[in-house]
């Protein structure tokens, strides 16, 4: 049952001794999973509670908690943004409600964060930098799931397997990722600690800096370019020309050439987690909009060719084009998909030539995977790709099929004098 916000701020004093709600509102969050709300205490400070709606969500934040726990006080003075701090949490039956200190800053819309100043982009991108350069010890040491660029392929491969046997995906799609999955050169990549979940919710801003990054539900070591692919779906290039830009200046390992294609890749293949989401929570509205937009992307890449994500060219010769795909309801923001630039190419400015094609309909929906040669530079020493990665995975293989929006905004209030009463 849905939590109204003065029942959550009679569970937040038992979550927080001492703590006495003088006012409180409700705060925008997912409402298929979380109940939420904002807290003004006696002593004037503000507090955020989310309770979730079911195990999964409960899950979620469990897995949350563990993550900012491993956050140390001298890891986070090193970032250039804040982090949240869990108060204390208690269990309602088998779910748990946690409280979050307050956070300065507010959400912004991808409209405004890409209309916004330079400075902005730049504080994105070194956002971005200072997440992917954090040890990976400390995901390891939290015993969060850890993929090599292989392992993270056969991942992906695995996923579009189990999407092409719902039937419902486009076969122009299911060919044009499978490509895609198994361009090997696509692939080489150093992996880092990502976010895993990082896109325009996620971020508080205020003026023009980026105070606080929240929504840490989906830490691992893998593909960087996941956190990007929020930025290439916006469909503006010189906001995401300036946050690459940034990015590179900032971190300590160079990126490599193709983040911004597989970041691209990733953003239309929410489309089909998505899909794979609505039938598995039997929603026949997410199944709705999933199959909608994902006939809308593929009938712009039939008409226009679609934006270049494969290094290899597809088998037959096109001319490649802008693509759209819309974002709807609770799913990944996917936006528009622009075309790629000399951005594309990485620091060097170097950009292969793709010829990008309208594609044949029919199409086998198995999927054939191709090992990366042993001696690519980015993965020379790493696990074979075909093992099992169950064991890696437990409690992220849920969160890493769903894209729902994960906020901890502190959006202006309206607030409710919960003494009167």
């Amino acid at each position: 049952m849905r939590r109204k916000p003065i029942e959550l701020a009679a569970v937040a004093t038992a979550a927080v001794p001492g703590l006495t709600p003088t006012a409180v509102s409700s705060a925008p969050d997912d409402p298929a999973d979380f109940d939420s709300a904002l807290l003004l205490d006696s002593e004037g400070k503000r507090w955020r509670v989310r309770s979730p709606r079911h195990a999964e969500a409960s899950a979620r934040l469990e897995t949350e908690f563990l993550v900012l726990r491993a956050f140390a006080p001298a890891i986070r003075a090193e970032l250039p943004f804040l982090m949240p701090t869990v108060a204390g949490s208690v269990r309602l039956g088998t779910l748990s409600t946690f409280v979050y200190s307050h956070l300065a800053g507010s959400t912004r819309s991808v409209e405004e964060l890409t209309a916004g100043p330079d400075a902005l982009a730049r504080e994105i991108g070194v956002a971005l930098a200072a997440i992917h350069d954090l040890p990976r010890s400390l995901v390891s040491n939290a015993d969060l799931p850890s993929y090599t660029p292989n392992e993270f392929r056969q991942r992906r491969l695995n996923e579009l397997d189990q999407a092409a046997t719902t039937g419902k995906i486009p076969p122009a799609l299911l060919l044009r990722w499978e490509h895609a999955m198994e361009d090997v050169s696509l692939w080489r990549f150093n992996p880092s600690v990502v976010h895993g979940d990082l896109h325009e919710d996620n971020l508080l801003v205020e003026g023009q800096r980026v105070t606080a990054v929240t929504g840490w539900t989906d830490l691992r070591i893998g593909d960087p370019a996941d956190d990007f692919a929020w930025l290439v779906a916006s469909n503006e290039q010189d906001f995401v020309d300036a946050v690459l830009g940034a990015y590179t200046a900032s971190r300590r390992d160079t990126p490599d050439n193709h983040l911004l294609r597989r970041a691209a890749l990733s953003a239309e293949f929410a489309l089909a987690q998505y899909l794979v989401k609505g039938i598995a929570s039997d929603d026949p509205g997410m199944l709705s909009e999933a199959e909608e937009m994902l006939g809308t992307l593929a009938r712009d890449i039939e008409e226009h060719g679609g934006q270049p994500i494969s290094v290899e060219p597809q088998p037959a010769p096109g001319a490649p084009a802008t693509g759209s795909v819309p974002a709807v309801g609770n799913a990944p923001a996917v936006g528009n998909v622009p075309a790629m630039r000399a951005a594309d190419a990485g620091p060097s400015g170097l950009l292969p030539s793709v010829t990008v094609v309208p594609l044949p309909a029919p199409v086998q929906p198995a999927v054939h995977v191709t090992p990366i040669p042993a001696d690519s530079s980015a993965d020379a020493g790493k696990d074979d790709p075909a093992r099992d990665l169950g064991t890696k995975d437990s409690a992220q293989t849920k969160a890493d099929d769903r894209k729902e929006l994960d906020d901890t905004s502190t959006a202006a209030i309206s607030i409710v004098d919960v003494t009167k009463n």
